[in-house]
């Protein structure tokens, strides 16, 4: 379950604690309070009673650590750490509140390990070990309510193993291998239920064009028709139709892509649609209300991108939109309840930016808004209850961030909020 907030928290990805807000209301960024520890590769899941729960991480102290954000008061608290140091790992938010994270590594092995955080004691408890460690997984959380963990790699090898974990008895299960191990890959759960794996690999080994489909009710994989292109870092997004969209990415000696697929879990099957206009990679991809996909920025390997394209399902084909301001790869971007869609930070062709802008889907076109009030990418940003974005942690290519911010659309304006204890990067909203 996805909680959706009403303000936007950034934090940067170096080592401090800065972070910002956005209100809904205000269109400009406040600091919010910075988190205790710097860090990257961390997690952060939004719980029910709309607080955000960051894990975990490097470089810094972060380790082991554990924080709480509060919408209400704009602070950062320190909680239960972590029963053990990890990063590259994953967590996932479970129907009855608890968070869940899995694997990882400690930078001395990769783990094995799982533990569950209850936010109403904000304390962690070990639960059942992973039959195989891993980081560089997926998970997923089946409409069962059990949690579906898949692929990933240890100190060794590459894996196809899968497991499910279930809740209700804190045990895990083998459930059917994959039958190609793979990391970097994407996971999506489908309207029926069933799970779709797409591409993914090692860096540095040529990646894949298989995709497989798991069934909960079964514990058995399927191939499907293979992708037309082989790719890793890409984007998948489940459209209003129950299709799959896959964007971009990168093709193994090739470089980024412009190809886009569609996945049809009636037929299994995978159909080229229109390209997108331009190749990228560590772009956006964002569901606008009207059910068309805004890509933004990324790069071609050659320049950072100030470009945007609209993908519209009923015509299957991509228009360019109106270009943002400022080029940017590493950035955000959030659909706001007005339609809107902010997008913040990330890598110039450059520097790290500190701007922000709007994309109206009405006008198609883009407005700059409030500045936040630290440069970063690698960071994450999440819609609040009442509007707002909060924006925390992230790098500023000198340190890793533990700052928040809190964006509020109403004024254009962000606010600096109580940090998060540990700064953090490469984390997750």
């Amino acid at each position: 379950m996805q909680v959706t907030i009403n303000v936007i928290i950034v934090c940067m990805a170096i080592e401090q604690a800065l972070c910002n807000i956005v209100p809904a209301s205000t269109k400009k960024w406040l600091n919010t309070g910075s988190m205790k520890y710097g860090r990257k590769v961390h997690t952060k899941s939004v719980l029910a009673d709309g607080k955000v729960l960051v894990t975990g991480g490097c470089c810094s102290a972060a380790g082991n650590s554990t924080e709480l954000y509060d919408p209400s008061t704009g602070r950062w608290t320190t909680i239960g750490n972590l029963n053990y140091v990890r990063q590259f790992h994953t967590a996932s938010l479970l129907p009855n509140g608890k968070v869940l994270v899995t694997g990882g590594t400690n930078n001395v092995v990769v783990l094995n390990s799982a533990e569950l955080y209850d936010p109403s004691k904000r304390s962690w408890t070990t639960t059942g070990n992973i039959d195989n460690a891993r980081k560089l997984h997926t998970t997923s959380v089946l409409t069962n309510g059990k949690v579906l963990v898949a692929g990933g790699e240890n100190e060794t090898a590459l894996l196809k193993s899968a497991q499910l974990y279930d809740p209700s008895t804190g045990k895990w299960t083998t459930t059917g291998n994959m039958k190609y191990p793979r990391a970097f890959h994407t996971e999506s759960v489908l309207f029926d239920g069933n799970v779709l794996v797409t591409g993914g690999a090692p860096f540095q080994v040529e990646c894949l064009n298989n995709a497989e489909v798991h069934d909960p009710s079964t514990s058995r994989w399927t191939t499907t028709e293979n992708l037309n292109n082989a790719r890793l870092l890409h984007i998948t997004s489940l459209l209003t139709d129950g299709k799959i969209s896959v964007t971009d990415g990168e093709k193994s000696h090739v470089g980024p892509l412009k190809t886009v697929e569609l996945y049809d879990p009636s037929t299994g099957r995978w159909t080229t649609t229109g390209n997108l206009n331009s190749a990228r990679q560590l772009h956006t991809a964002s569901l606008l209300p009207d059910g068309k996909v805004l890509v933004t920025g990324g790069t071609n390997n050659v320049v950072v991108l100030n470009t945007a394209e609209l993908y519209d399902p009923s015509t299957r084909n991509w228009t360019t939109t109106g270009k943002m301001k400022y080029a940017r790869l590493l950035h955000t971007a959030s659909v706001l309840s007005d339609g809107k869609v902010l997008v913040t930070g990330g890598n110039g062709n450059t520097v790290i930016l500190n701007s922000a802008e709007l994309y109206d889907p009405s006008t198609r076109s883009w407005t700059t808004t409030g500045n936040m009030n630290y440069a970063r990418l690698f960071h994450t940003a999440s819609v609040l209850f009442d509007g707002t974005v909060l924006v925390t942690g992230g790098n500023n290519s000198t340190e890793i961030l533990n700052s928040a911010e809190l964006y509020d659309p109403s004024i254009g304006n962000w606010i600096t909020a109580g940090n998060p204890n540990n700064a953090r990067m490469s984390h997750t909203t």
